[in-house]
């Protein structure tokens, strides 16, 4: 949505940003009583931390199992504040957007695995060490069987910030990167019918497309425009 981004306190008229705090509460005096004094700007995203270490600390204790509903609603709250145009600029889909949503599948089939194999568990750990420092597993870590979570993680990522981007090109126009857009809203089902059934490298390469065409849009890279459409075909 647009919003204004710059907010005046009308009990103490101190001034702060809204696009970092999330809040019209004013940080001063906590008056709500507050007026936006810049234009409106597209803004989607939110103020978010995520901290996975109680899960990594109940890994640790061989107990997160235990903790696998609690590790899911933290990744949900996380990837539903999340978004991609701050104040009007449009950013990167960035490696923690991925690690969270890549996370959330993995810790999902491992609350509802009966008997995991080593292989599984060490996929699970890995994506569990970092995802909060935008850490993602190599592609040689990602388990046969649980290959699918991070397709579809990787395929939910992207079509948000495809959302996002169509959104944005609203006040961007540019015909090109719309037919981009579709092709990879195109491969986006594709990928969620199979529920995440596609090699790592073709999940890879989904995301290295959506990070090409935020390069040519912003950076005015044609050369980015051109490689994403070539992943895409």
């Amino acid at each position: 949505m647009k919003i204004r981004g710059q907010r005046e306190c009308q009990a103490c008229g101190h001034r702060w940003s809204y696009y970092e705090t999330g809040s019209v509460a004013c940080p001063a005096c906590e008056s709500l009583q507050s007026v936006g004094v810049d234009d409106r700007r597209l803004h989607t995203d939110a103020p978010a931390t995520l901290d996975l270490t109680p899960y990594r600390a109940a890994a640790a204790d061989d107990v997160l199992a235990d903790h696998v509903d609690d590790c899911k609603r933290d990744l949900r709250e996380y990837v539903r504040r999340r978004g991609f145009v701050d104040g009007g600029d449009l950013r990167p889909l960035d490696d923690t957007v991925l690690a969270a949503y890549e996370l959330l599948q993995v810790i999902d089939l491992f609350g509802r695995a009966r008997d995991p194999s080593d292989d599984d568990e060490r996929y699970l750990l890995a994506a569990l060490r970092g995802a909060d420092a935008g850490e993602r597993p190599p592609v040689d870590a990602v388990s046969d069987a649980w290959a699918s979570a991070r397709g579809l993680g990787y395929a939910n990522a992207v079509a948000d910030y495809r959302r996002d981007v169509n959104e944005w090109l609203d006040d961007h126009p540019d015909e090109a990167a719309r037919r981009t857009l579709g092709t990879v809203h195109e491969r986006v089902k594709r990928v969620q019918a199979l529920q995440g059934d596609v090699s790592p490298a073709e999940a890879e390469s989904l995301v290295s497309a959506a990070r090409e065409l935020w390069r040519y849009l912003v950076e005015d890279d044609e050369t980015a425009l051109a490689a994403a459409r070539e992943r895409l075909r």
